[in-house]
């Protein structure tokens, strides 16, 4: 899902109760908990991740319910089972014979031993609760898939999603509020804590701390000398990367990247590195970590990600505009070679006023890496 920004997004409110609520439905998932998802046109659904599968739980969600459930998969990864559906939308899966914990798991999960037929009674869908349930996989770091049962309605034909919640101590959480949870926790971002922290190539540096007020993922402002807000800085927007950044690993040019970013920010004289919480391109750990296992098999970064039901980049620049905001700047001179993070930040009301090339060479385990992003996403190398 690609997430579009307005310039004058950070002058609105954010709405704190519906970040609570989808944070609060994001432990519940992780739990394998359920949750009641609502929209706007009255309809509501129970729904918990594919992940969490078992059979009590399948069980459990049908006599709550009162009705069978399904599973809803993402486009890309209903794609990759070979049906022949519109990428963007959500897939709900209803077997005729039911589903089980197993067909869940392997339907959802492709580093599983793959499965030669296709998915039997899947539907296209425009979105709605189904698409929100895949979303909230995806912000919770699991898989994106999720069961789902619909709520049967009531008299007059109406369904009674709170009354429901209520009774079963089930956490209720409106559509809407799940597929701008991101955009409203980067809008909520405020500065928590700062010190100065030396750096091995750069000993004038101190760490800004960023937290959404819901207590969400939260970002670092790495400031290199004395930057002067008003103008424009010399920025990296470096996503977090566990195995690059930490333990050096050479499938990626991600810790490179990060220090080299340091020196040459430090050599310049000054400017910021923001180091965003999102690891794997936004999937998280465990998702990258299944990717890697994937590309081990054959596949490229990207179609390693599609194929787990991921979109090519989860990634969302708004927080890093907010962080600079914050800090007092609106222009960058942007040490990147992705274009989108230059368009993410022009359309949040951030000027790159340069770009400025941040290459570095490939170490013999990373060519097929470096490749695919020039080749597939535009990285300008």
């Amino acid at each position: 899902m690609v997430l579009e920004y307005a310039s004058a997004d950070h002058a609105t409110p954010p709405d704190h109760a519906a970040q609570r609520a989808v944070d609060r439905a994001l432990s519940e998932l992780r739990r394998g908990e359920a949750v009641v998802i609502t929209t706007e046109a009255g309809t509501a659904l129970l729904a918990f991740a594919a992940e969490a599968v078992t059979t009590q739980a399948l069980n459990h969600l049908a006599q709550l319910a009162g009705t069978a459930p399904s599973l809803v998969l993402t486009g890309q990864r209903a794609a990759a089972l070979g049906l022949d559906v519109p990428l963007d939308r959500p897939v709900r899966v209803s077997p005729p014979a039911g589903l089980t914990a197993d067909l869940v798991r392997d339907l959802s999960d492709p580093t599983r031993p793959p499965r030669t037929a296709k998915p039997t009674g899947a539907v296209s869908l425009e979105g709605g609760a189904e698409g929100a349930a895949t979303i909230l996989a995806k912000i919770a770091r699991l898989l994106p898939a999720a069961i789902v049962a619909d709520l049967p309605a009531g008299r007059g034909g109406m369904v009674d999603a709170a009354g429901f919640a209520r009774r079963h101590d089930l956490l209720l959480v409106r559509a809407a509020d799940i597929v701008d949870y991101r955009r409203r926790s980067a809008r909520s971002l405020a500065r928590v804590a700062e010190a100065a922290v030396p750096l091995e190539d750069a000993e004038r540096t101190r760490i800004v701390a960023f937290r959404p007020t819901d207590g969400g993922p939260e970002h670092l402002a790495i400031v290199i000398g004395d930057p002067t807000p008003g103008q424009p800085v010399l920025a990296r927007l470096h996503s977090e990367c566990f195995t690059g950044d930490l333990l050096g690993s050479l499938r990626c040019d991600c810790g490179p990247q990060l220090r080299g970013a340091i020196r040459e920010i430090a050599q310049a004289g000054q400017g910021i590195v923001l180091y965003l919480a999102q690891e794997g391109r936004g999937i998280g750990l465990m998702n990258k970590l299944r990717a890697y296992r994937l590309q081990d098999g054959g596949l490229d970064t990207v179609d390693a990600n599609t194929v787990l039901g991921f979109d090519a980049d989860e990634r969302v620049y708004l927080p890093a505009s907010t962080m600079l905001r914050q800090l007092g700047f609106t222009q960058v001179r942007l040490m990147t070679n992705n274009p989108d993070k230059m368009a993410q930040l022009a359309a949040s009301g951030v000027e790159v006023v340069e770009r400025v090339p941040h290459i570095f060479p490939a170490n013999g385990h990373n060519e097929a890496y470096l490749r695919t992003k020039a080749e597939k996403s535009g990285h300008l190398f």
